[in-house]
């Protein structure tokens, strides 16, 4: 099921792209006339803990890295074409940084949401998950089912439901228009995501939401939710150029270095 979302997001997500270009009047038409909502989900940029693979939890204090700040920069111009009437973003500083990448363009607000942080790990906040992954039993069963959750610490659905909550309670408000871009966190991104695809709660770790990406969904009156894109980004953290690999040194060169014996 999760392929066939992503699958489903790519295609929607251009054919979006290319009615856009077509049409930009009617993009605006249908944003004037409130026939739809239109919901920009934005991941915050790279940070030295997303790097170095600690859980940062609610943590704060965690910058973005120089690379972050370049990936915040080029999807707020990439962004740019579309009328964005409200920017609302988690208060943890890796996600109001990067919200403030979207400010710039425009002469809009950055609007603080707590219920938009991210997961609270707990006493795991600051740890290595990799390093968890061997050692800590909880942890690996927390991973296996984040449905439920150790004391004091977050479970799936209580992440979704906050957020969620926090979604509805913006949308309802006059002030934040049809075209609401929302600057928070990859688990609550996903939550949000799942609930809108209608995936199981348990399910929304399958999904992948790269640093500075953007995830859109439309809503409208008496339809289903619709996913556009799952973790669109100019310049995807994924795509890069494959390493070559080392060719293994001939018999001659083997022989060679052992002549020479080893380097200083």
């Amino acid at each position: 099921m999760i392929l066939r979302a992503y699958l489903g997001s790519v295609w929607s997500f251009w054919r979006w792209r290319l009615d856009l270009w077509r049409h930009p009047e009617q993009l605006m038409e249908s944003t004037q006339k409130n026939m739809k909502q239109t919901l920009l989900f934005i991941r915050h940029g790279q940070t030295t803990w997303n790097v170095e693979h600690i859980l940062p939890g609610q943590l704060p204090g965690i910058a973005l890295t120089e690379a972050g700040r370049e990936q915040a920069e080029r999807l707020a111009e990439a962004l740019k074409i579309l009328p964005i009437t409200a920017i609302i973003s988690s208060p943890l500083e890796r996600a109001s940084a990067t919200a403030d990448y979207l400010a710039r363009a425009r002469e809009l607000p950055v609007l603080l949401e707590d219920d938009l942080m991210d997961t609270n790990v707990g006493a795991w906040a600051g740890k290595n998950y990799n390093e968890l992954s061997k050692t800590d039993t909880a942890w690996k069963e927390y991973v296996r089912d984040p449905t439920s959750a150790p004391e004091g610490v977050e479970s799936f659905p209580q992440v979704q439901q906050r957020a969620l909550a926090a979604v509805e309670r913006w949308l309802k408000r006059a002030e934040t228009g049809n075209y609401p871009s929302f600057v928070a966190h990859a688990d609550v991104i996903k939550l949000l995501l799942a609930h809108y695809m209608g995936t199981e709660t348990a399910r929304a770790g399958w999904l992948f939401i790269d640093n500075a990406s953007v995830s859109i969904v439309e809503l409208e009156p008496e339809q289903r939710p619709r996913v556009v894109s799952i973790g669109w980004s100019p310049r995807p953290g994924w795509l890069k150029p494959p390493v070559a690999a080392t060719p293994a040194p001939t018999e001659e060169v083997r022989a060679q270095q052992a002549d020479d014996g080893p380097q200083a």
